[in-house]
């Protein structure tokens, strides 16, 4: 069984700044001819602002000539709840019902996928242990079938035993409670979006992939990271064992964010006070 990731399309039918990079990766698609496609999020440009971006994502991912399922990732739904967009219930309404659900459970052969919100980990709330007792179920049932868990965020940038990186990954707590879990049930694979990085690695017996983006690559304007600046998507392929090849795709251009981020992502401007009178 072949699997396509793809990852942070960012698209929008009206801030077009990366939409070119689609027809190269839909036709990079085609000519493979997988068996499944797995979007880890960021299907829009501003799915958590306007549905217009998300009907239009959705539109171009239901063009595709092979099956696609999807997570969201936090330009879907949001991100941290002390954000200028939390995950909120009419963000996630919004979801599920353009998209789908955001966790799901996909059997093929002897092996059994997870897609799951990785955007409410760290939240502290009765969502996200509702999502931790579903996980739970979802793995102790899979019947001897081996595991691949897909979701947008990362568990960690630079190290499992690392603090709180806020924005970047999975919160201390959260982290260590699906690091347990992978042990517990011997998840074979865990490949997440959102660093517009791409990188491969382990933990214990885990696979690691950081799908490339297929829209832009981030530059100074942020902290450096592991892994490589590249547009492009990831091969798994999933027998007795799991292979997984992060590809570079040409005719995709490595937009640059720092370029364009106040064109696409507007930051709040300082406030200036008033000089005292």
């Amino acid at each position: 069984m072949r699997i396509i990731q793809i990852t942070d399309t960012h698209l929008s039918p009206s801030k077009t700044h990366f939409n070119s990079n689609w027809q190269p990766l839909a036709g990079w698609i085609a000519r493979e001819k997988p068996d499944l496609v797995v979007h880890t999020g960021d299907l829009a440009l501003d799915g958590g602002g306007t549905e217009d971006d998300l009907i239009f994502s959705m539109k171009l991912l239901g063009e595709l000539q092979v099956s696609v399922l999807s997570v969201p990732g936090n330009h879907d739904i949001g991100h941290m709840l002390d954000g200028d967009q939390p995950v909120n219930a009419e963000r996630l309404e919004r979801w599920r019902r353009l998209v789908g659900p955001e966790e799901w459970i996909h059997d093929i052969g002897n092996w059994r996928l997870i897609g799951f919100n990785s955007l409410i980990l760290g939240d502290n709330n009765r969502d996200e242990e509702a999502q931790f007792a579903w996980l739970e179920d979802a793995l102790a049932n899979a019947a001897g079938r081996r595991i691949a868990i897909f979701a947008h965020k990362p568990l960690f940038v630079d190290e499992p035993g690392e603090g709180d990186t806020g924005y970047w990954s999975v919160r201390p707590a959260a982290r260590q409670r699906m690091c347990d879990l992978f042990a517990e049930h011997d998840v074979a694979l865990h490949a997440s979006g959102h660093l517009h990085r791409a990188w491969s690695g382990t933990l214990n017996t885990t696979k690691l992939i950081w799908g490339p983006a297929a829209s832009f690559i981030v530059g100074p304007m942020e902290r450096d990271m592991p892994g490589e600046r590249i547009v492009g998507a990831v091969i798994h392929t999933l027998g007795d064992d799991i292979t997984s090849e992060i590809v570079e795709i040409a005719g995709m251009s490595p937009f640059l964010l720092d370029d364009v981020i106040d064109e696409v992502y507007p930051r709040a401007k300082p406030v200036v006070e008033a000089p005292a009178a």
